[in-house]
């Protein structure tokens, strides 16, 4: 018997370093900059939020401590949405900039109509 397969995510438009606030699950209300984004799976590693216990066993020939650390686990894109610089929690948007040999796509917030991509 075939193992029942997730359905594909939808487009996730957060990037690493963008600042995220969770508003479902046992974090709620909690914010934090994304460590790395899951694309095949829909999961964000998110600086502080998700912490989980994980119990290691000293390893001195590779410098590992023994004891209990805690490290974040992983949460669902759908869970988070993405700050503006102002602290309000927002939807994505797009806006196409530039003329029309050079067009750019950036992101802009839904409510205040912020551009949430930094400048490269």
């Amino acid at each position: 018997m075939k193992k029942k397969q997730a359905p594909p995510p939808n487009k996730i438009l957060l990037k690493q370093g963008d600042v995220v606030k969770v508003i479902a699950g046992r974090d709620k209300g909690k914010t934090g900059r994304i460590l790395s984004v899951n694309r095949d799976t829909g999961r964000l590693l998110v600086e502080g939020v998700m912490l989980m216990k994980k119990h290691t066993r000293p390893n001195p020939a590779k410098q590992i401590k023994g004891g209990i650390a805690e490290r974040e686990s992983t949460i669902a894109v759908s869970n988070v949405m993405i700050m503006t610089s102002g602290g309000v929690a927002t939807r994505i948007g797009f806006r196409v900039e530039g003329a029309a040999g050079k067009q750019r796509r950036t992101r802009v917030a839904r409510k205040t109509g912020e551009i949430l991509d930094k400048k490269a």
